[in-house]
């Protein structure tokens, strides 16, 4: 398969031997996107600060408190305290988990087949998500009973530099006791894309949200596709044998 003779090669490894699947959560596991976009949008209005329409698709995987210290240096020209940026996140995970009780995120469409599908194949799943929110990581394990282990859930609390940077993964990839080579990481957003390429994974992009998929490509994604069916069908086509 030329993506993953193109992944081998920028990489400098010699094989893609899939042991691992490592899946983030807003935007790829949960349709939880849009309740996001509501409650930046609120939460930051409320101090006086603007989120672009787009940017909960754009700063997604970033810790929260990383992203709004982002807004405030960019409009307010001034670093936040630590005291500041939590007391921020706070308010706006509190709205967040009102409009989720008044709109529950249902599971993207496709998600379960597919995972249902790797665990047949012999992966182990994990949940890396820059989300700080309890109200979406306890749904985890009912929802996907079965499928999960709560040992292989990555959250902002684990790790001290949120995505772009590769700790987050790093750390999934520890969790999973895989290499780089040994994972595949389906993310939706530029910054986890970003994050997954510097951690050396090969990355599938399932493009979730409003941006252009060049976004995506452009961020490092081996490749992008439109829904989690299309991802399943790749694997079960060109990548699960690859499996040892």
């Amino acid at each position: 398969m030329e993506v993953i003779q193109h992944y081998l090669e920028k990489h400098g490894f010699e094989l893609f031997e899939p042991k691992a699947v490592l899946f983030d959560m807003d935007g790829v596991i949960y349709d939880s996107m849009p309740n996001h976009a509501v409650t930046w949008r609120e939460a930051m209005a409320d101090y006086g600060l603007t989120m672009p329409p787009d940017g909960a698709y754009r700063y997604e995987g970033m810790r929260g408190v990383e992203t709004i210290r982002l807004l405030a240096l960019e409009q307010w020209g001034r670093e936040l305290t630590d005291s500041e940026a939590r007391r921020m996140y706070s308010h706006k995970s509190q709205l967040f988990a009102e409009r989720t009780c008044q709109h529950p995120a249902p599971l993207m469409k496709g998600i379960r087949t597919l995972m249902e599908q790797l665990k047949s194949d012999g992966m182990m799943l994990c949940v890396v998500t820059g989300s700080g929110q309890h109200s979406l990581i306890d749904r985890l394990m009912a929802d996907l009973d079965g499928l999960l282990d709560r040992e292989r859930i990555v959250t902002a609390f684990d790790v001290e530099h949120g995505k772009p940077h590769p700790e987050p993964y790093l750390k999934g990839m520890e969790k999973c006791q895989v290499e780089p080579w040994q994972s595949m990481v389906v993310e939706n957003a530029p910054l986890g894309v970003r994050a997954a390429m510097a951690a050396r994974c090969l990355t599938a992009a399932v493009n979730t949200g409003p941006l252009p998929d060049a976004e995506l490509h452009n961020a490092g994604a081996d490749i992008v596709l439109h829904d989690m069916e299309s991802l399943r069908q790749v694997w079960m086509q060109q990548l699960s044998a690859r499996c040892r």
